[in-house]
């Protein structure tokens, strides 16, 4: 039988765990800079020691740089180096031909050097990036995750949808003008029923809600029917911001229905409205961003967002 000093291990002293706590620190070092050498260049440029990378957060933060000078994989396996929001705020600001430029275009440049090609379900980074650049450009704190919900993906493509009735016997000539209404009434109810029980209580605050309504794919949610009880009233008329990839308008809206189904390939809805700010009368389906808006207090309205 081994006695217990040949079983028990043998303890460091607080110098010896100095030690090897350096040398390892200098190994990991070492293996990070052979296998991606621009990183060294990328903190030296910075001034960012990587050993003394915590001390560096809370001036990175402060700074906006959160959510920049990442490292991201992409589904290709290739290394994408992100610009922080700050810095691409910054270059923005000095360009010689920014005057020239319209918000809406800055912000379709700024985003599209982020977004994939294709629409596919962001990274968290190229999602925390998207927020700032939003919350920037159009003051609205917009979340891909809030309060620990988060949809299937929040790049996709938005397709058209009818009007919804807000009150039984809704009628399609009380929708807008003749050109709205060109889209015509759903043949059934939004995924909450009638915004109202009746026209008489069918309030200003309803109305703003069924004209810029949108949709998202609850139903896809993979803990729906775990938690529908919950989710559903979590959903129920919850603020987004909509952007579109293409030319960069962005409208709030309220989310009134479930869909689409995936075999149409579009991923969110948007009400007549909205489609047409969105890209016009003829717009139908295009590729966009949606993240929640956090606003507990109920303060950003519905419809259309002016840019900074």
């Amino acid at each position: 039988m081994l006695s217990t000093a040949h079983t028990q291990k043998k303890k460091l002293s607080s110098e010896e765990f100095r030690i090897r706590l350096k040398l390892k620190h200098l190994e990991v070092k070492t293996k990070l800079f052979e296998a991606h050498p621009h990183v060294i260049q990328f903190f030296q440029k910075r001034g960012i020691e990587l050993g003394r990378i915590r001390e560096h957060s809370t001036k990175l933060l402060s700074a906006g740089m959160l959510t920049g000078s990442l490292l991201l994989t992409n589904p290709s396996g290739e290394l994408k180096l992100l610009p922080s929001p700050s810095e691409v705020l910054g270059q923005l600001k000095f360009s010689p031909d920014l005057k020239d430029k319209s918000s809406a275009t800055v912000i379709v440049e700024t985003i599209k050097s982020v977004l994939p090609k294709n629409p596919r379900p962001l990274t968290r980074s190229e999602e925390k990036f998207l927020e700032q650049i939003f919350l920037n450009m159009t003051k609205i704190p917009a979340r891909a995750s809030l309060e620990g919900e988060h949809l299937n993906t929040t790049y996709g493509y938005i397709g058209a949808e009818q009007h919804l009735r807000r009150f039984p016997g809704d009628s399609l000539g009380d929708h807008g003008n003749s050109e709205i209404q060109r889209s015509g009434m759903a043949p059934g109810l939004g995924a909450w029923g009638y915004f109202a029980k009746s026209r008489n209580e069918l309030n200003a605050n309803l109305i703003e809600k069924e004209k810029w309504y949108a949709v998202v794919q609850t139903l896809y949610l993979p803990d729906w029917n775990r938690r529908v009880k919950y989710l559903r009233e979590w959903y129920k008329y919850r603020k987004v911001l909509v952007v579109n990839a293409d030319n960069g308008k962005s409208v709030v809206t309220a989310i009134a229905d479930s869909g689409p189904a995936a075999w149409t390939g579009k991923h969110f809805g948007g009400s007549p409205e909205v489609m047409n700010y969105l890209g016009g009368p003829r717009y139908k389906k295009g590729p966009v961003i949606i993240f929640f808006v956090d606003d507990p207090e109920n303060k950003i309205p519905l419809g259309p967002v002016t840019y900074e």
